[in-house]
């Protein structure tokens, strides 16, 4: 048995000392009138309380509410508030010192006992005095109540110990239950309770219990049994029982060598624990009454000690303060094998739990014989080849170990019948037939074989104090500031680590990491000792364990937490106890309890395993986790912005505050201008316009401007833009403000030298306007003000002017935007745009296209036509315009891996059809593709064919006439096995260029240039390898995304060829392009198109259709006032004119030679490489996606993982 400090306070005696119930507080009342209010487990001092006058002498916790009472030698009793931590009330009656009080458990009433030879009950809520006791003739040392029955106990310096019958107190103080009483119960009040001698009915002495020498200090009731715990200033520690009847004693613990001050019950095990002047803590066994354990401090007199209600602790008070200690650790000793748990249960069994069935098997074997009784099993190691275990107890030199073999089949706990012991502080299986201890008195590791025959003794150096499993073969040698990996065999130091104190050591599932275990702290390394990262916690560390994805769970007093080897790190989970992790799997953490049990937790990991996704940048599990998960709150905002995922975050948040500085953050303007307008802050749309400014988005710093009013501002954007006819309104502005200045200010940028003339002659300035005049050559204009200032022009004298200065002209282009570097989108931002995510909103994408979006206006004539404007190719506003933020992008990925080797082991290695053509095997290369992929056509491909082959091929110029030496490009020259050498496959790092591309020419409307671009693509993707799955699916995304824009904007093709007469296929073809997948923003396009060529055709019914799917992607644009418009009056006719072959409300392919519907159930044929859909009449023929590959070929499918 072991005392185990956990916390200790420095101050002047302590007197009194009492826990808090539920939070880990401890009271102190000091001899100096303090009482002290401390968090045991921070070690910190949360209040003082002076309000007594003199020592305070007792102190308690109410046990639900918040409160506590003291008392002292100012004869008060004090009622004190934990939330205002001030004295509510005090109770005064006694007429001595107060020795002890405490509150009942469930009735409002408070105990105390004083040096005036009586108890007394008060009523803390009225605030009475409800009971006085008398009988002791001398000093009163304790008083309390049991903790179930209507008992007192009190030990008095008159050598007895009395317990009194309160019953008749509680029912005089009770509401009565009924307002009919029993015949009995009418029959007993008639009867006279009984008395004591000084007529007292209320609270009587049932038992006197005489049997000590001198005076007793204290007296207390076991919590469950029927014993009372005395100690007496004759140096004894007296136990005693009582039954209805009688009480008597039941033995003497002798051994303390002066007056024991207080004695009590440990509250779960059969234990008493007692404080003596002898400056001794004992430890007892309360059911042989003989001595366990002693603690000694020799400077310190003890003076009291108490017991936590709940969890085995226990407070000391000493002449230097308060102790707070455990006796023995309870973390019950486990280990790991396979998918089995072995632990030692609170009955000191070995049982095993198997976490594939989540059951635990029956007690394998009992321990109870191994050791002495209270004897603490505090390690397990598990050998599968002899099915033995090997077990260590005991503490410092008395420490032992012992290898139990276990039986083959579990019948119950039965006793071991072969047990080899030995001494030894520590003990582990390393191998299948050896095993090794370590002696901490002597320094030995010894290696033994499983007969515990010694085959190897090692002496370790005087700094070593402990020893932990290092693996197969290995320890770890622990020194109080580092670790040291010993090979056992080689009796050799491999590694060593800085640590300080560490106590455990917990090793991943793949045993490449370890944590390293001390009170506050984690130390991450990898299974060379190679620090990962370091961590520091506050509250005690009690146990980890690795996930299988490489997170370490730890647990602390409280809590569950978590960290990355990158040392982030949260909480998962609050505990009410404290638990041990064991294992985890998935959202499972198997734990053991303090109690030896099984206790499994469910925990959400998304919290953790995002921010890993995001570390490592597997940003499709971070997409998959958004998509899926309803991660929010401000941590994880925090984290992301602190990581330099802004973007990420804005996925989250909702409040428009916090979206505007993350959109600022990721340059997002329009999502900024978005929640700008929501908010309507004067300093919102000054942040907007300096961000604007800095990106040079002139139109959204000119509606900053226009909304703060900056007239200045705006007059000079005006004139770097070179708008002059804005620049002309200004002048107007400034003129029907009244303002003076900012009329000639405008003038001057717009070089208007009439109107300045005009504005100096209004404000009574004819000099400054005649000189204005006469410089600029106006003759007649400055005549004009002389004859009105009535002065001939003999009197002005003018200095001599030289020739005109010419005045910078405003440019005659307007600049529309800074010139700046394109940049491309985020992985998750064109994530996002291309639709990989569901439930994304596209309102963010629909805004970003302000520079179609505002052009595209639909007026009415009338009620019955739309006006028919010139909208160009798009049937819209000739400036339609797709903004570049909506350039969908893929993630800029690296290029694939390959290797290093010649011809011959590039043929050797090939896989795809890309290897076969970088090694110059065209034949074999195309013969791949005509198989995988049904490819018929080559010639397209030959661009391609050559790129592959040139790309990994280098030649180096030669010197003085010799030939030139050629040379091969490998992407890793690392790599060393001729069996993974490959070629450079150029290609996937071009992806995201030619989707920009691709875009660009969509924007531009040069939709022939825009399917080249992504045929291109196509061709790409077939001809390339790529190195993991996640770079496979994103091809084949990009595939699908190229196949629907080919197919898109080849039916738009066919529809502007159409002659004007052809109305029933002009809106067919408009309606197809509305089904193909598009990007939400440049679907609005699509949806545009077919929504007015509906209209203006009288097809109402069609129109209001597209203007409800275009409504359903944005709704606050005004393309979206315009469709609410179109939708609106199309609803009131409801009719089409034309009947086509649509119907927008059945699910169809659409076939990519035809353009027309291939409905669901109807036969179709497909093309192996992008998957396009045809009818069955077209097998055979070339597919019009690829241009390579033929409609319905027998094919085994795409392959380009090398």
């Amino acid at each position: 048995m072991k005392m185990l400090t956990k916390f200790e306070s420095k101050s002047s005696r302590a007197k009194g000392v009492a826990f808090h119930p539920k939070r880990p507080w401890v009271l102190a009342s000091l001899h100096s009138s303090t009482i002290q209010l401390w968090d045991y487990r921070m070690g910190t001092l949360i209040d003082r309380f002076e309000d007594h006058v003199g020592p305070v002498r007792c102190v308690d916790f109410h046990p639900t509410q918040p409160l506590f009472v003291s008392g002292g030698d100012d004869y008060s009793i004090k009622v004190w508030s934990l939330n205002t931590r001030k004295c509510i009330f005090t109770l005064n009656g006694h007429l001595d010192y107060i020795r002890g009080v405490s509150f009942h458990r469930d009735l409002p009433w408070i105990i105390s006992c004083s040096d005036d030879q009586t108890i007394r009950i008060w009523n803390w809520q009225n605030r009475q005095e409800i009971a006085c006791l008398t009988g002791h003739n001398h000093y009163v040392m304790s008083a309390s109540f049991h903790p179930t029955e209507d008992l007192i106990v009190s030990a008095s310096l008159d050598q007895t110990v009395r317990v009194w019958d309160i019953s008749g107190l509680r029912k005089k103080h009770s509401a009565p239950t009924s307002s009919i009483r029993s015949f009995e119960d009418q029959l007993q009040r008639q009867q006279l309770p009984q008395q004591d001698i000084f007529g007292n009915v209320n609270a009587i002495v049932k038992y006197v219990l005489e049997g000590h020498d001198k005076g007793v200090n204290y007296a207390s009731f076991h919590p469950t049994l029927p014993l009372i715990v005395s100690a007496g200033e004759d140096r004894v520690v007296k136990l005693w029982r009582m039954s209805d009847t009688k009480a008597w004693e039941v033995d003497t613990c002798r051994g303390h060598t002066a007056n024991v001050l207080c004695a009590v019950f440990h509250p779960h095990q059969d234990l008493i624990l007692s404080v003596s002047d002898d400056k001794t803590i004992r430890v007892w066994d309360l059911n042989k009454r003989v001595p366990i354990k002693q603690f000694r401090r020799e400077q310190d007199r003890f003076w009291l000690i108490a017991s936590h209600p709940n969890i085995n602790l226990f407070a000391a008070c000493h002449d230097g303060g308060v102790m707070v200690f455990k006796l023995d650790r309870e973390r019950p000793a486990s280990t790991i094998f396979a998918n089995r748990l072995f632990y030692v249960n609170a009955e000191k069994q070995i049982q095993s739990y198997d976490f594939q069935r989540n059951e635990p098997s029956l007690p394998m074997l009992s321990l109870k014989k191994i050791g002495k009784t209270w004897s603490f099993m505090r390690t397990i190691s598990y050998n599968q080849s002899d099915n033995s275990i090997l077990v260590t107890y005991g503490e410092g030199d008395t420490s032992s170990y012992a290898l139990i073999t276990l039986p083959k089949h579990i019948t119950g706990a039965i006793e071991p019948t072969d047990v080899r012991q030995g001494e030894g502080n520590f003990a582990t299986f390393i191998s299948r037939n050896r095993f090794v201890t370590f002696i901490k008195a002597t320094k030995t590791l010894n290696v033994k074989d499983l007969s515990n025959n010694v085959t190897k003794s090692i002496q370790l150096d005087n700094s070593i104090t402990d020893v932990l499993y290092g693996g197969p073969g290995r320890v770890l040698l622990v020194k109080s500031h580092a670790v040291i990996n010993y090979d056992v065999q080689q009796r050799k130091e491999l590694s060593e680590i800085a640590a300080n104190n560490v106590k455990y050591v917990a090793w991943s599932n793949d045993g490449q990491n370890l944590a390293l275990l001390s009170k506050h702290t984690i130390t991450l390394a990898n299974k060379d000792l190679e620090l990962i990262t370091s961590m520091h916690e506050t509250i005690r560390i009690k146990s980890a364990a690795w996930d299988d994805s490489g997170v370490l769970l730890y647990s602390t007093l409280n809590h569950i937490k978590y960290t990355l080897l990158n040392g982030d790190n949260g909480i998962i989970k609050t505990l009410e106890n404290t638990l041990y992790i064991t294992k985890v799997n998935q959202k499972q953490v198997y734990c053991l309890n303090r109690s030896g049990e099984i206790e499994v937790l469910t925990i959400d990991p998304t919290e953790y395993r995002f921010k890993k996704s995001l570390v490592n940048k597997n940003f499709n599990e971070v997409l998959r986790i958004i998509k899926n998960s309803n991660l929010v709150g401000q941590n994880i905002i925090a984290y992301l912005q602190k990581k330099g995922y802004p973007e990420v975050a804005l996925q989250f948040v909702q409040d428009p505050e916090t979206r505007f500085e993350l959109a600022l953050e990721c340059s997002n303007l329009q999502v900024a201008l978005e929640q700008a307008k929501i908010l309507n802050n004067n300093t919102i749309w000054e942040k907007l316009g300096e961000e604007a400014l800095t990106q040079g988005n002139l139109e959204i710093v000119e509606l900053v401007y226009q909304q703060l009013h900056l007239f200045e501002k705006l007059s000079f954007l005006y004139v770097y833009k070179g708008d002059k006819e804005r620049l002309a309104k200004m002048t107007v502005v400034a003129e029907h403000r009244g303002d003076v200045s900012s009329l000639i200010q405008n003038t001057l940028y717009n070089n208007d030298i009439k109107k300045r003339i005009q504005v100096f002659i209004q404000a009574g300035s004819l000099p400054f306007a005649y000189l204005l005049a006469k410089s600029n050559g106006l003759t007649e204009l400055a005549e004009q003000i002389l004859q009105e200032a009535d002065v001939e022009e003999s009197e002005i004298q003018l200095p001599a002017l030289g020739d005109s200065v010419s005045i910078p002209k405003v440019k005659e282009s307007p600049i529309s935007e800074w010139p700046l570097k394109e940049s491309s989108l985020t992985f998750f931002e064109s994530a996002l745009l291309t639709g990989h995510v569901e439930n994304v909103p596209v309102k963010d994408a629909e805004e970003d296209t302000t520079a179609f979006v505002d052009a595209a206006n639909v007026e009415f004539e009338d009620d019955d036509l739309l006006e028919d404007e010139d909208g160009g190719a798009w049937d819209l506003d000739e400036e339609l315009d797709i903004g570049e933020d909506e350039e969908a992008v893929v993630e800029d990925l690296p290029v694939v891996s390959a290797a290093d080797g010649e011809i011959g082991y590039w043929l050797k290695n090939a896989k795809t059809a890309a290897g076969y053509i970088a090694a110059g095997a065209f034949e074999q290369g195309a013969s791949l593709l005509n198989k995988q992929l049904g490819v018929v056509e080559f010639e397209p491909l030959r661009k391609r064919f050559q790129e592959v082959y040139l790309a990994s091929k280098l030649y180096l110029p030669g010197v003085d006439d010799l030939p030139p030496m050629k040379d091969y490009i490998r992407a890793d020259n690392d790599e060393d096995h001729p069996n993974r050498f490959k070629p450079l496959i150029p290609g996937y790092d071009s992806l995201e260029a030619e989707l920009q591309k691709g875009f660009k020419f969509f924007k531009d409307n040069n939709l022939e240039s825009a399917i080249d671009t992504f045929r291109n693509i196509i061709y790409t993707i077939a001809v390339i390898t790529v190195d993991d799955e996640e770079q496979e699916i994103k091809c084949k995304e990009i595939l699908t995304l190229s196949r629907e824009y080919i197919l898109g904007l080849s039916i738009e093709l066919e529809r502007r060829a159409l002659p004007a007469t052809n109305i029933k296929r002009n809106l067919e073809l408009a309606a197809y392009f509305t089904r193909v997948q598009l990007q939400s923003a440049h679907k609005l396009n699509a949806l545009q198109v077919a929504m007015s060529q509906s209209f203006k055709n009288k097809n109402y019914a069609s129109a209001s259709y597209f203007a409800g799917e275009f409504l359903k992607i944005t709704s606050t644009t005004a393309r979206a006032e315009q469709a609410q418009k179109i939708k609106a009056r199309s609803d009131t006719i409801a009719s089409d004119a034309i009947d086509i072959d649509f119907d927008p409300y059945a699910e169809f392919e659409i076939c990519a030679a035809t353009h027309t519907p291939i409905y669901k159930g109807d036969e179709y044929v497909t093309e192996a490489l992008v998957d396009a859909k045809y009818k069955p009449q077209e097998k055979g023929t070339i597919c019009q996606i690829t241009q390579i590959t033929a409609v319905g070929a027998q094919a085994s499918g795409l392959r380009i993982r090398g």
